[in-house]
């Protein structure tokens, strides 16, 4: 058989390929014809050297340009820097939703910001402005349900419209019903944890604790009475004699004036009665000549009390308590709808007691027990009087865990929901004493969301907090646009968030039932 061989050009063998292989016995393989090149399109673009061309007029230059260095504020850089963002906080606390203007999540954790030091939060308190509709309601819901993995629980003293039923059925909690003609109870003049164990006391322990409830029960009956009117100009009046009247009315009632070493619990219709038919000692301690000046100059404070024990709180808070609250449980809600036909004076009257039960329950806290204060309707509390308004603020005052006089080690998050700014200032005149306290509650508060509102209502924050314009037209319009949107003020940083909320919670903390059932 022919071999042929074929040599590189070095010399050395290739072999043959399979075409010559084939060809050998008569073979002959199909050629492709060879491709007609590529043509090149012409090139639009010439790139140049990074410097730029090195001829005359082509802008190169042998040295980069100096740095310049501009100082300008927050509201001025993102006209130059427009993805220029505050920075994110720690990601601890429950998950929100989204910040708008870093992209990433936001998380809220009022404790834990208070614990920090690049957080300019001193207080765990929340406070939100939101038009109704705008999705209020699903933020208060979210961060309570969400805070709970973290050992957090929510108590709602006093839910007016029956919001946080569904939540608490859905938690396995039934919720509490206060109105006329139902069988629960409540005694705002409960001592609470405070009164348990009192024969085992030292005489400066015992002291302490009479002390703080005597103070809360003051604080309490001067808002009742406050909350009463002789005229459409003028309330009740309260002050020093009327505050010594109680307190050693109190005294007598509990056994403490008679240096009883347990004290016994009263009600405030057991306070009346002792009023209407003061006895000897209750004179005397008032300092009262006899019994017809005590009577004579006691008349507005008993007639207050009586109206109150005869209208408001008969059948509510009239008697001792007679429920037992699981304060394990994950939520614990006060259903109040149903006070709504005796008026806005008579809720407010009701979230005052519920407010003195509660501060009573929670004087002295677990070690670790950290709880959510939901208050709903703010503003018909606080237009019962100034003395309404400072038994609110003794409530924020409270909230860092100084429960019990530094007895506890829990604290209270109190989350307090109204609609704009005026239900702050309208609880009384312009320069009055109660509306001067309800403005100053807002420094009681370092957190602060603000929610969807009419530009005359924005104007109105701005006016009060001052966070700039840009942050009213935000409040104004972006957050107008969509259920949840707000702008968060954590300190002296404000964040534009978005409340993200998973298709149960929206059928879980949706609040429209009775619209829905109107139309």
């Amino acid at each position: 058989m022919p071999t042929t061989t074929r040599r590189n050009r070095g010399g050395a063998d290739r072999g043959r390929d399979m075409a010559a292989l084939l060809s050998d016995f008569g073979h002959d393989l199909p050629t492709i014809p060879p491709l007609a090149p590529e043509a090149k399109e012409p090139r639009i673009f010439k790139y140049a050297p990074r410097r730029g061309a090195a001829r005359r007029g082509r802008g190169w230059a042998p040295a980069t340009a100096p740095a310049q260095a501009w100082r300008m504020t927050s509201d001025q850089a993102p006209v130059f820097w427009p993805f220029v963002s505050a920075p994110a906080l720690p990601p601890t606390g429950a998950q929100m939703g989204v910040d708008q203007l870093s992209g990433g999540s936001f998380y809220c954790d009022p404790f834990g910001w208070v614990l920090r030091d690049d957080v300019s939060a001193t207080n765990p308190n929340i406070f939100q402005f939101a038009k109704p509709g705008t999705g209020k309601s699903g933020t208060t819901k979210a961060f309570c349900t969400r805070m709970m993995p973290f050992g957090y629980r929510t108590l709602v003293l006093g839910d007016p419209k029956d919001e946080y039923e569904s939540l608490c059925r859905a938690l396995g909690v039934e919720p509490f019903v206060i109105a006329p003609g139902f069988w629960a109870r409540i005694n705002p003049l409960a001592m609470g944890p405070l009164g348990h164990d009192w024969e085992k006391l030292s005489a400066e322990e015992a002291q302490r604790r009479t002390t703080i409830i005597f103070k809360r029960w003051l604080v309490l009956i001067r808002g009742l009475v406050g909350s009463m009117k002789l005229d459409d100009q003028r309330r009740v009046p309260f002050g020093p004699d009327e505050s010594d009247v109680v307190r050693n009315a109190l005294a007598i009632l509990t056994g403490y004036a008679a240096g009883n070493s347990i004290l016994t619990e009263t009600t405030i219709p057991r306070l009346w009665d002792l009023l209407r038919n003061p006895t000897p000692a209750l004179v005397r301690a008032c300092e009262y000549a006899s019994t017809r000046p005590f009577l004579d100059e006691t008349r507005l404070l008993r007639n207050a009390l009586g109206e109150l024990v005869t209208g408001t709180l008969a059948g509510l808070f009239d008697d001792f308590t007679n429920i037992e609250v699981d304060w394990r449980a994950p939520i614990q809600s006060f259903s109040l709808s149903r006070l709504d036909g005796l008026g806005d004076e008579a809720v407010g009257i009701a979230l005052l007691c519920m407010n003195s039960w509660g501060r009573g329950l929670r004087e002295i806290a677990e070690p670790g027990d950290l709880r959510i204060v939901v208050r709903d309707e703010v503003w018909k509390q606080m237009r019962l009087g100034v003395s309404a308004v400072m038994s609110f603020d003794a409530d924020l005052r409270l909230s860092r865990g100084y429960a019990g006089g530094g007895a506890g080690k829990g604290g209270d998050i109190q989350f307090a929901n109204l609609h704009k700014p005026s239900d702050l200032l309208s609880v009384g005149d312009a320069d009055s004493h109660a509306a001067m306290i309800a403005k100053d509650l807002l420094e009681l508060a370092d957190i602060k969301i603000l929610g969807g509102q009419k530009p005359r209502v924005a104007r109105e924050l701005d006016s009060m907090l001052g966070f700039g314009p840009i942050a009213q037209d935000l409040v104004s319009g972006w957050a107008m646009q969509d259920k949840g949107r707000a702008l968060w003020c954590v300190g002296d940083a404000t964040y534009k968030v978005q409340t993200v909320l998973h298709p149960l919670e929206k059928k879980l903390y949706y609040t429209n039932e009775a619209i829905e059932a109107a139309s």
